[in-house]
């Protein structure tokens, strides 16, 4: 089933390292040698300066492994975190702790297994409710998921399910934020934060009051001390596509990251999603790799980053639902992303 899927939020979810440590390694030795710039260095220092500083954040590159599931499956983790080193990623969230991986592999082999790559596991995507009383969700097994992820080291843990559990309405809403809170609460208790992750129906209107868009309720609704939100950037510009009219056609427009800068603190995770403009599509986009695409990531990212004391303080994880080639797709966003520069 596609992830583009409006039915059912919960299944339509789911520059090398070694090089910047040698340029790093490299810097260190000169000043303790007391090298003088040599015209060539100078020069490049200049083109260095004149192109201005790197929009992404040192240490803060992540990928949802889901994007790369085809591999985990076939190879195992180990050589997809070979290969996730080599293209300059920092850290990693999880979609599952196995996605279907070669071989059996306990909580403990994995998080040692992603240290030794130099990845830090960020966090990881776990469903909201379940039917099933023995469910790996939140609302069904909440010691267990909090367990797991603490085995892990992740300091964040959340659903990329939508708060649809009680339906559309204002108050099914506020029922699912108290869960949140819980959850947060919870999560909190031992060092973590809970988040959400956004598809574009969250942006959508309230059934019972379509002046109200149902995001509002969650942010108004939830603890801001206990509840965090992960945007996925693509699935808001979507929701900016579908849902800038309410239900009686009155314009609603709304500016994603106008979001993130009201409140900079909650959005402590990204989805750095790419798409091409598609008015045909019925969200909008279609999606790509990420730099092939008609979201202004030079901007985004600028935009939240520059805020004061914010440069370190957001996760920026690439995805892409069904890459064409998903090694291709890691190596090339990560050196689109890398090679953005903002004037300093």
């Amino acid at each position: 089933m596609s992830r583009m899927s409006p039915t059912d939020p919960e299944l339509t979810h789911r520059l090398t390292r070694r090089g910047m440590l040698g340029v790093a390694a490299g810097a260190t030795a000169a000043a303790l040698l007391g090298t003088a710039a040599t015209p060539a260095t100078a020069a490049t220092d200049n083109a260095t300066a004149a192109a201005g500083r790197p929009v992404l954040p040192p240490g803060r590159l992540g990928i949802q492994l889901y994007s790369l599931r085809d591999k985990v499956s076939t190879l195992g983790f180990a050589p997809v975190f070979a290969e996730l080193e080599k293209f300059g990623y920092d850290e990693v969230e999880f979609a599952g702790y196995t996605q279907g991986s070669a071989g059996p592999i306990t909580l403990a082999q994995l998080k040692r297994l992603a240290r030794d790559h130099g990845l830090n596991p960020i966090g990881s995507h776990v469903g909201y409710y379940s039917d099933d009383p023995n469910a790996y969700t939140f609302a069904q097994n909440l010691t267990k998921v909090l367990d797991d992820a603490q085995a892990l080291g992740l300091k964040h843990i959340g659903t990329a399910s939508g708060p649809f559990r009680y339906g559309s309405t204002v108050d099914a809403w506020k029922r699912a934020a108290e869960e949140f809170n819980t959850y947060g609460a919870a999560a909190k208790a031992r060092g973590m934060k809970f988040y959400q992750h956004n598809h574009s129906e969250e942006f959508s209107f309230a059934t019972d009051n379509p002046k109200v868009r149902l995001y509002d309720v969650l942010l108004a609704e939830t603890d801001p001390d206990l509840v965090y939100l992960e945007m996925d950037i693509f699935w808001a510009y979507s929701g900016q596509f579908r849902f800038s009219k309410r239900p009686d056609g009155k314009p609603a427009p709304f500016e994603p990251l106008d979001y993130v800068l009201r409140q900079p603190h909650r959005y402590p995770l990204f989805h750095v999603k790419d798409g091409v403009s598609d008015p045909a599509n019925t969200y909008g986009y279609r999606m790509t790799d990420v730099g092939d695409g008609d979201i202004d990531y030079q901007r985004f990212i600028s935009a939240v980053t520059r805020l004061r004391g914010e440069r370190l303080a957001h996760h920026w994880q690439a995805e892409h639902d069904n890459p064409t080639e998903s090694f291709t797709f890691a190596r090339r966003s990560s050196a689109h992303l890398h090679s953005l520069r903002e004037k300093c």
